[in-house]
């Protein structure tokens, strides 16, 4: 199967499953939980809405009116004609503070610990058997909030009364649907519910990333007027890895715009736009793809010391091939799917292939600049020698600093079970863009366009020369022999020794 027969694929199946804070239930089947029977409804960072503004009416028309809230509309149960012969327990909706998680569920003289009442508890005054076991919280009496709906004798739909629950405290707040009735078999939930912010429907967690696109997306102006005033004033001294730079910004300037056209629409309707985010995710990976093969390429000198990758082109397009598939289904799981600040085990299966293709990118490439490096210094090519020693340590910088950041970042989730951290769980995606961001100016900084760029572009005069195995460079190496011996060379290397050291003289007088 092709990539783009696999990604389409993949964008057929995410068309229909795209949600946002609007949570749409469609058929959700109760899931055995301990003795009780769940439904996960959402799980989303809020912000508290502002003292004494809290109006349902003009909620609806404004989303950036300074009101929070998580509204059920037309939720509704379902059970099949063939268990409907009974009057049921309730089916309960809860939703609290995660702070508040304690306060579902119990336990008899400390033992083990369950969601629903048993007999033992309701001897105890504790709960009603056959419900949910809910305490109010310490902090506000209020929470959490409980309420359900019963089926009567052959009764097949049972209508939750819709609400709305206003929020008053940041936090992140989760809804579950849950009953006890062992007898509801094959009871389903239908509806939706909506999750909202102070300043629209964004999750909490994702609100600031709208503003952060936004000034990326002007960052990326900026660098892009330096950039194309520079090509264009000496448009004459361009070579192909200058074109390959414009590419990159170009990507680049589309990806930011788009994402940040994405999220400002995703805070209007609550709903995420999906055909924006499908252009937003696919510019991102092509522009990630094309970044990491110029490096490898650049790495390996195409460009600036060889004119063709030789019998590496088919094994670096299949490298980029691969990367470009396997992060782009892992964007479009993360963005296209449904909205939740609960991450899913099964991202771990995404995430570990991009992993395994930026760790051989990183190899590659320094196993390419060591041989590179090697090359130049004993050809005694100083310009081009300099500017890849810069290279190389941007380089360093970078993967170090990522291998930081992969370090905090696996410190950060892991001390963040329940989601506590929610607030600055942005600071982490937006991170990886700041750091790519970095390093593309660096590169733009190195090799911009001027007067003198045809330097550091691949001349036939050297090429041929740089291009040969590594096993030839003993012929040009220094010698420990005596001068004398020197002079005595064979009068066939003279002249292809001084056209070489010639265009080293050359390439030192204009670093000068």
């Amino acid at each position: 199967m092709s990539v783009l027969s696999v990604t389409c694929h993949v964008l057929l199946f995410l068309s229909f499953i795209v949600e946002g804070s609007v949570h749409e239930y469609r058929g959700e089947r109760f899931v055995a939980k301990g003795n009780a029977f769940v439904v996960h409804g959402g799980s989303e960072g809020i912000y508290s809405s502002k003292p004494g503004n809290f109006n349902e009416t003009e909620s609806s028309a404004i989303p950036a009116n300074g009101d929070s809230y998580i509204r059920f509309e037309k939720i509704v149960f379902r059970r099949t004609e063939e268990f409907s012969n009974f009057t049921s327990g309730l089916v309960q909706a809860i939703v609290f503070e995660v702070e508040d998680r304690e306060t579902i569920g119990g336990s008899a003289y400390g033992g083990q610990r369950a969601i629903c009442c048993r007999a033992d508890l309701a001897k105890l005054g504790a709960c009603t058997e056959g419900e949910v076991i809910h305490r109010p919280s310490t902090k506000d009496p209020s929470w959490p909030h409980v309420f359900g709906v019963s089926f009567n004798a052959y009764e097949l739909v049972a209508t939750l009364p819709s609400r709305s629950i206003q929020v008053t405290k940041t936090g992140m707040y989760n809804l579950y649907f849950m009953h006890c009735d062992p007898n509801l078999k094959g009871v389903v939930v239908e509806g939706k519910t909506i999750w909202k912010n102070p300043t629209g429907y964004l999750p909490g967690r994702m609100a600031p990333l709208m503003n952060f696109y936004g000034f990326m997306s002007l960052a990326f102006v900026i660098l892009g007027v330096f950039w194309f005033y520079q090509y264009a004033r000496y448009w004459r001294e361009v070579f192909p890895l200058l074109n390959c730079i414009t590419l990159v910004i170009t990507l680049g300037m589309f990806e930011m715009a788009l994402w940040y056209f994405d999220y400002a629409e995703f805070n209007e309707t609550g709903v995420r736009p999906t055909g924006i985010t499908i252009w937003a995710v696919t510019f991102g990976t092509v522009k990630r793809t094309v970044a990491r093969l110029i490096i490898l390429m650049v790495s390996m000198g195409y460009g600036v010391v060889r004119s063709t990758l030789g019998g590496l082109t088919s094994k670096v397009i299949m490298l980029g091939a691969t990367f470009f598939l396997a992060s782009e289904v892992l964007e479009l799981v993360e963005n296209a799917g449904a909205v939740s600040d609960l991450s899913g085990k099964a991202r771990l299966f995404l995430v570990l292939p991009v992993a395994l293709l930026d760790a051989f990118f990183i190899i590659w490439i320094f196993k390419s600049l060591s041989a590179t490096l090697n090359k130049l210094q004993a050809r005694r090519m100083m310009v081009k020698l300099d500017i890849y020693r810069k290279f190389t340590n941007a380089l360093a910088v970078s993967v170090i600093v990522s291998v930081g950041w992969i370090c905090y970042e696996l410190y950060f989730k892991s001390n963040d079970v329940y989601n506590e951290h929610w607030q600055n769980a942005w600071v982490i995606p937006a991170f990886w863009q700041v750091l790519s961001f970095s390093l593309l100016c660096i590169i733009c900084a190195l090799w911009a366009p001027s007067q003198n760029s045809m330097r550091y572009a691949y001349s036939d005069d050297v090429g041929e020369e740089f291009e040969r195995d590594d096993s030839s460079l003993t012929l040009i190496k220094p010698s420990s022999m005596p001068s004398k011996d020197v002079r005595s060379a064979p009068a066939a290397r003279p002249v292809h020794t001084n056209n070489v050291a010639s265009n080293g003289d050359v390439e030192e007088d204009k670093t000068e």
